[in-house]
């Protein structure tokens, strides 16, 4: 398990979510190829929507930008070995 070294960069979500963010990441880079990053998120937002209901969106990768609303609480952006993770549950936006 990793999730003692992964560096959290920006988050709103309650500390034993971020810690369960954490420990799914680190589970799924022990299944998975760091290459395969795609494998790496599904398994990601499988487990969030399992332990927190549905609706929960995942990045992970080395290099990419983003822009999205998301519901209060449920963000999270950190780095774990090479790769940076991005864990949210989206939200309507407020603005046309």
């Amino acid at each position: 398990m990793l999730e003692g070294k992964a560096m959290v960069e920006d988050t709103d979500m309650p500390v034993k979510m971020q810690i369960q963010a954490m420990a799914s990441a680190s589970q799924a880079l022990d299944l998975y190829d760091v290459i395969d990053c795609r494998s790496i998120a599904a398994h990601i937002k499988k487990d969030f929507d399992k332990k927190f209901g549905g609706g929960w969106q995942c990045v992970v990768g080395s290099n990419f930008g983003c822009f999205f609303t998301h519901s209060k609480g449920t963000f999270i952006y950190f780095k774990l070995e090479t790769l940076n993770f991005l864990i949210f549950k989206g939200a309507a936006s407020s603005s046309p």
